[in-house]
């Protein structure tokens, strides 16, 4: 019975040409091979999989072969190229930095360097896992390294270079490997089945192209298990998706399309559905936020080539890409994320990812009801206000001005073209206040930022509004933090913030806050705070500043000591008490 051998290794690359994904190392490669401009230490660095230890063994095969091709191929035929094809080259060494990482085996080496090469014009080292060495181990290096004899040549390997010595990488020539393109790994995977006498559906390929997240190596080893796992030598997609248990794509279209319903018990029922099958909840979530990614690209047509799908797929995203706005897209993202960051740290994780799904499922509503209520503004802005007449004058004719369409209200930079024409028309303010209470914080506070000066020339103070006064600042407050912790925005430390004293002059509300982290945070979100207010009072232009005051921030006694210095301010006795009876406080 003849032995199995792995794909990986039966069809590793032999020659710069057959590598895949990684066309400007092996130009550059071979450019410096024929113009004989080889470095003495090269760094090959880069995820794993990705061909580095191979390129370095055909880098060594080439360097030494005696007769070499016009395409600066290795003839395959000398003596060099023979004795590297039976492992029996003498000029070739290479070493495992992660069993043979100490002082030793670096002197060891050192001293096998001074010996020239019997044949061939090279004495190549080629040490994988280089980053293993120990910090000794590098220092014993660094002078051979840097000053090797004419015909040495060192050649390291490592998936991590930032833990390498700095005086290290300075003598190297340092060449960056990339993460192979899932087309280039599923084309590849296409010829190995077909020399291999496998019939393989283009989607189970493009589907373990997109699990080796990168690695050719990765990629090899899932397509030996597939072939394996298949009776009769067919890839099928859905004996792929099972055995690699990855998540059916199907599945996030299907949940998305409940959210643009605001269909509640769909979305619950499929992500229970999910957890039958035994996937991890954060790994849904994952999914999704990469789903609900894929979808904003698809809106615009110069960001549509950063969709990395199938092209079975990509229809798929486009059709349902139609159906959804960005506004939507931007705030089901910035949920998502949310959950995401929240979830390792929830009591009961299945009922978090529950209630951020219920949550996502009445974004749509919200956008909808913002909508409605910018409209209702517009309309009442729109109505014709009386006009007093003397009473010995008959009214002029107002035809002429009601039939004058009114200019529309400017749309803010960050609307979308696509949002800009489904969208009615409505105030600025009104818009960005819904927007932002949907979207992040963050986002929310830098538009906020940005537009401040053009929103105030074009804000007008409305008059069938309450007054604002101090005395009602704490509770509108209040109201203002629990919207946007039903929504799922708010955090700990605005709600601190905002539960200081507030001043309020008429113009201006000021705070005074006990770090700088609390002043960053009033800054982000004093947009949406000055459009709540505008919506429910009477006001004109008014300001949101804050000030870092440590020493006015009214601090309550938590410590032992804390609480004694805190009593014995009020009463001195205390402190001739304690030195009287030798007492220490208790911490």
């Amino acid at each position: 019975m003849e032995n199995f051998v792995v794909s990986a290794r039966k069809y590793r690359p032999v020659t710069f040409d057959f590598v895949v994904g990684q066309s400007h190392i092996t130009t550059t490669l071979k450019n410096a091979i024929s113009t004989n401009h080889l470095a003495q230490a090269f760094l090959f660095c880069g995820p794993r999989g990705v061909g580095k230890t191979t390129c370095a063994r055909i880098l060594a095969k080439t360097t030494n072969c005696l007769n070499l091709t016009k395409d600066i191929e290795p003839c395959g035929t000398c003596e060099s190229c023979v004795s590297f094809q039976n492992n029996a080259s003498i000029n070739i060494h290479e070493l495992d930095a992660a069993s043979n990482n100490s002082v030793d085996d670096i002197r060891n080496l050192t001293d096998q360097v001074r010996y020239p090469p019997q044949t061939g014009k090279y004495k190549i080292y080629i040490i994988d896992e280089v980053h293993m060495l120990s910090s000794a181990a590098f220092n014993a290096f660094l002078k051979t390294l840097e000053e090797p004899p004419s015909y040495a040549i060192f050649i390291l390997a490592t998936t991590e270079k930032h833990k390498i010595l700095p005086t290290i990488l300075s003598r190297c020539q340092i060449f960056d490997f990339n993460r192979i393109q899932p087309r280039d790994i599923s084309g590849h995977l296409a010829s190995i089945a077909s020399r291999e006498g496998i019939k393989a559906e283009p989607e189970a390929l493009e589907l373990i192209a997109e699990k080796a997240d990168g690695g050719l190596r990765d990629a090899l080893s899932m397509f030996d298990l597939n072939v394996t796992f298949s009776k009769d030598q067919t890839l099928r997609y859905k004996e792929v998706l099972d055995n690699l248990h990855i998540l059916d794509y199907d599945y996030y279209f299907q949940i998305v399309n409940a959210f643009l319903e605001s269909n509640v018990p769909k979305a619950l029922v499929l992500f229970n559905e999910i957890i039958q099958k035994g996937f991890d909840g954060h790994l849904f979530v994952g999914g999704l936020m990469e789903h609900l990614r894929n979808l904003l690209v698809c809106k615009d047509p110069q960001t549509a080539a950063l969709l990395q799908v199938s092209e079975s797929v990509r229809p798929k995203y486009n059709n349902q890409a139609g159906h959804t706005s960005v506004s939507f897209l931007i705030s089901a993202l910035s949920v998502a994320s949310q959950c995401d960051l929240q979830y390792k740290t929830a009591k009961n994780q299945r009922l978090h990812v529950e209630i951020y799904l219920m949550k996502l499922a009445h974004i749509s509503h919200a956008l909808e009801l913002s909508a409605l209520g910018a409209v209702d503004e517009t309309a009442k802005k729109k109505a014709p206000e009386p006009v007093a007449v003397p009473e010995n004058r008959m009214p002029e004719p107002v035809a002429a001005v009601a039939e004058t369409p009114a200019a529309p209200a400017p749309s803010p930079p960050g609307l979308v073209a696509e949002d800009r024409r489904t969208a009615p028309q409505r105030p600025a303010g009104k818009l960005k206040s819904a927007r932002s209470l949907l979207s992040g914080p963050s986002e929310a506070g830098k538009t906020e930022e940005n537009q401040q000066p053009a929103e105030e020339q074009a804000f007008e103070q409305r008059t069938d509004l309450p007054a604002l006064t101090e005395s009602r600042l704490p509770d509108v407050i209040r109201e203002f933090l629990s919207q946007r912790n039903s929504l799922g925005l708010s955090t700990s430390t605005e709600e601190v913030a905002l539960s200081r004293p507030v001043r309020f002059d008429g113009e201006e509300l000021s705070l005074v806050l006990d770090n700088d982290l609390q002043l960053e945070k009033i800054m982000e979100i004093k947009g949406e705070l000055i459009h709540f207010l505008r919506n429910r009072f009477s006001v004109g232009r008014i300001r949101v500043e804050g000030r870092v005051a440590p020493s006015e921030v009214k601090r309550v006694p938590y410590t032992a000591k804390d609480k004694f210095d805190y009593l014995a301010a009020k009463n001195e006795n205390l402190l001739e008490l304690k030195k009287r009876l030798g007492l220490e406080i208790d911490f």
